[in-house]
């Protein structure tokens, strides 16, 4: 029986590293279809002669996907079926895509998708940090003032943080990491599926740490796994929140008294002690 749709475009988890997590649905359709967009043709080139399939290829990446889409779109109304498929892992999770398959669903074409190998789940799945809610951030920022940023922007963050990182950044990103958040439990992914996979746990300072005992540990490809911010509570929650509302009011301009006179109307309490807080927050700055 055959499972590719005519004029259907199938989103193809790839192996991320162990070729027998390949599903065997995901053997079928690779198997049937008559086109495939890989991101690195050579790449998926291995992974189908290992399969012993000959289906045609066609390169799909960040700097030719727009060019693709009306290549592409033609042969699914033309009745065929094609896979998109990445390096590596699910595509479109920080990989190409997104671009195809928002213009193919636009256009009303068929989008199937075949669950399989996801590096940020399998990290999770084995990391033991919270997973009931985490923020995906992909790759950070390539120089450090950008990733610095990025990072301290999620230090109040409560859910686990999540990114992918490459073996020649991992030491810069963990420094940073060591700045912006400092004592908190950190989980280090390696090598996925592979013969070395490694999972190391403890804060970003002590993990370079191990990577300065043990030069090893900075290869491979790395899930980075940060544990969230505490909750704020009782006391603190509410003057972070008011914090933030007299920071926002002076960034646009109120005045201290002015500003003092919105927290005691939306927060209640005197307005003399909304304005002394107000101008310690003014001076601070």
């Amino acid at each position: 029986m055959s499972d590719a749709i005519a004029g259907a475009l199938y989103v193809v988890a790839t192996p991320i590293g162990n070729l027998d997590d390949l599903s065997f649905r995901a053997i079928r359709v690779l198997g049937e279809v008559a086109l495939i967009a890989a991101e690195d043709t050579r790449h998926s080139a291995r992974l189908l002669r290992h399969l012993g399939l000959t289906v045609p290829m066609l390169s799909l990446h960040e700097h030719n996907e727009p060019a693709r889409i009306e290549q592409l779109d033609a042969r699914l109304l033309g009745g065929e079926s094609i896979a998109l498929i990445s390096d590596a892992g699910t595509p479109l999770i920080s990989d190409p895509g997104f671009v195809l398959v928002r213009e193919l669903r636009a256009r009303g074409r068929r989008i199937i998708p075949i669950p399989g190998p996801c590096a940020l789940v399998a990290a999770l799945s084995a990391a033991g940090l919270p997973t009931d809610r985490f923020l995906f951030q992909g790759f950070l920022p390539a120089r450090s003032a950008g990733r610095r940023a990025r990072l301290e922007a999620l230090v109040d963050r409560e859910e686990t943080l999540v990114f992918y990182e490459s073996p020649h950044r991992i030491r810069d990103t963990l420094a940073d990491l060591a700045c912006t958040h400092q004592e908190r439990q950190l989980v280090l992914a390696r090598e996925l599926t592979k013969t070395f996979e490694t999972f190391l746990d403890g804060t970003a300072a002590g993990l370079l740490a191990r990577m300065d005992a043990d030069p090893d540990q900075t290869r491979g490809e790395f899930v980075i796994m940060v544990a969230g911010a505490k909750p704020r509570t009782g006391e603190d929650a509410v003057s972070f929140e008011a914090d933030a509302l007299l920071s926002a009011l002076l960034e646009e301009g109120v005045g201290v008294k002015q500003a003092a006179a919105v927290a005691s109307r939306v927060l209640g309490g005197a307005k003399k002690g909304w304005y002394a807080r107000t101008q310690t927050l003014k001076d601070g700055d």
